[in-house]
């Protein structure tokens, strides 16, 4: 393991994050609320523990996957635990493990709360809740990554271990050019979703806040109703870019290079968009009767739909009143998730797929025992390695849950709501069923809880095993 050059990533990410906060102290200003006092604070605790660590480079530059996944791993948490601070000396959120599981939802863009009224939360703090959305959507080394050479030719581990789904690829020849495309697109597309927004006369803070929720498909809402208040037009935008943000950023790439062609080959994109119109199908017929209009009952489902399954959160309405089947293809919209390189969570669309496509050939197997039958994905094979990865993924995913929702259940809470709490922070979706519901929050589960929540959105955002590597004595051996 090479100690140097992860600590040294750890402390380029505890600068950034100052650099992060300095829109937060503006707000503060702006608001004149002293609470951007917290921000200062946690500003001087990140520089004075980031700046020593980065301040020289070190002279071993190996880099390889261990080191990788591990640097990710410690930089997510303590990116959260700075993170955390303002709402702790805000007075926001006073318990330290309440406030680091708020911290880690909005970095790993889950939206699962335990803030019963955020209306009463100081402007500044809210702007940051959301802010964490944004820069975790899609991903701070990736960020660190465009604006600066942080190790040279290794950074694929680092893209590797943040960027979700079952594989990374190289848009360009260098990291360094992919990263920019990539938060090139990703600004592009928030500032696009902000101007709209304003046009349809939301103030400038609500459209700042709900853009970066959008992008980073995160789902903290600044009104205790979430989306639900605001008229028609914004809803339908809010749709539009949460669908958009959930698709796999690669899509956009071919489509700037001028390729549609080769971009509508990806299966994974046809397979999202139809799982997305099939469920928005069934869940209008079943909600007609609900609501006072057809385009009433199509907006609620269109947005729901399109909020689960990109894992953004955002609610319009109280979908936990919604008939059972409604109920149940939201909660199976939960575990599939968006595309592979996308801000979303989730299992993933590409993953689902992989897995379908092992099944089939399995099933051909026990018929045909002697035929040889490769599987591809968008014309191309799928080599061994990610096909194994996406099994391995499935078994360990299953474990993770099954042993998450039996703690949570020693809170002595419904089967339902442990079952779509853990899926809700596991998926990074944000809201669950029942008492974890749209109108409910996280609050009343137990600090002990909390931490297996906060772990499995850690787990999910990263893709588990950079994560769970942490715990693996031979990560920390130097070979």
């Amino acid at each position: 393991m090479n100690y140097s050059m992860v600590l040294y990533v750890v402390g380029w990410i505890l600068n950034f994050e100052a650099a992060f906060m300095l829109p937060s102290c503006l707000v503060a200003c702006i608001y004149q609320e002293k609470s951007g006092l917290a921000f200062v604070a946690a500003m001087v605790v990140a520089l004075v523990v980031g700046i020593p660590l980065t301040i020289r480079k070190p002279k071993s530059r190996e880099f390889y996957t261990r080191e990788g996944f591990t640097s990710v791993a410690l930089g997510w948490i303590v990116l959260s635990i700075v993170g955390a601070i303002p709402f702790v000396l805000s007075g926001s959120i006073p318990n330290m493990v309440r406030a680091l599981f708020e911290s880690v939802s909005g970095f790993t863009t889950t939206g699962s709360s335990i803030l019963t009224d955020v209306e009463v939360v100081p402007r500044c703090v809210l702007f940051w809740r959301s802010f964490t959305h944004w820069i975790g959507g899609m991903g701070v080394l990736v960020f660190i990554m465009a604006v600066m050479p942080l190790i040279g030719g290794k950074n694929i581990n680092l893209m590797r271990a943040e960027s979700p789904g079952p594989s990374v690829t190289k848009m360009t020849s260098r990291i360094k050019n992919t990263a920019k495309i990539l938060y090139q697109i990703y600004l592009v597309m928030t500032v696009i979703e902000i101007l709209l927004l304003l046009i349809g006369k939301m103030p400038l803070f609500d459209a700042l806040t709900i853009s970066f929720g959008t992008a980073g498909t995160g789902g903290f809402g600044i009104k205790n109703d979430s989306i639900a208040s605001y008229s028609p037009y914004l809803q339908y935008v809010v749709t539009i870019f949460m669908i958009l943000f959930g698709v796999n950023f690669n899509f956009y790439f071919l489509l700037l290079l001028k390729k549609p062609i080769e971009a509508l080959k990806s299966e994974e994109v046809r397979w999202y968009f139809g799982i997305i119109a099939a469920s928005i199908l069934v869940i209008f017929v079943y909600v007609r009767s609900i609501y006072p209009t057809a385009e009433e009952a199509f907006r609620h489902s269109a947005f729901q739909v399109g909020s689960i399954i990109t894992t953004t959160g955002f609610a319009t309405t109280d979908f936990n009143l919604w008939a059972q089947v409604p109920r149940t293809i939201l909660v199976m919209l939960m575990f599939i998730g968006a595309c592979a390189g996308s801000t979303g969570g989730g299992i993933k669309v590409s993953r689902i797929l992989i897995l379908g496509k092992t099944i089939k050939k399995e099933l051909n197997q026990l018929v045909h025992p002697t035929g040889i039958k490769k599987l591809q994905m968008n014309g191309r094979l799928i080599s061994h390695e990610v096909l194994r990865a996406a099994n391995v993924y499935m078994m360990v995913y299953l474990l993770i849950f099954a042993c998450s929702v039996l703690i949570v259940a020693v809170d002595n809470f419904d089967l339902v709501t442990n079952f779509t709490a853990v899926a809700a922070t596991l998926n990074n979706v944000g809201p669950g069923l029942e008492l974890a519901g749209p109108t409910g929050n996280f609050s009343q589960f137990s600090n002990r809880s909390l931490l297996v929540m906060i772990f499995d959105m850690l787990a999910g955002r990263l893709e588990l095993f950079p994560l769970l590597l942490l715990f693996h004595p031979i990560a920390w051996r130097k070979f």
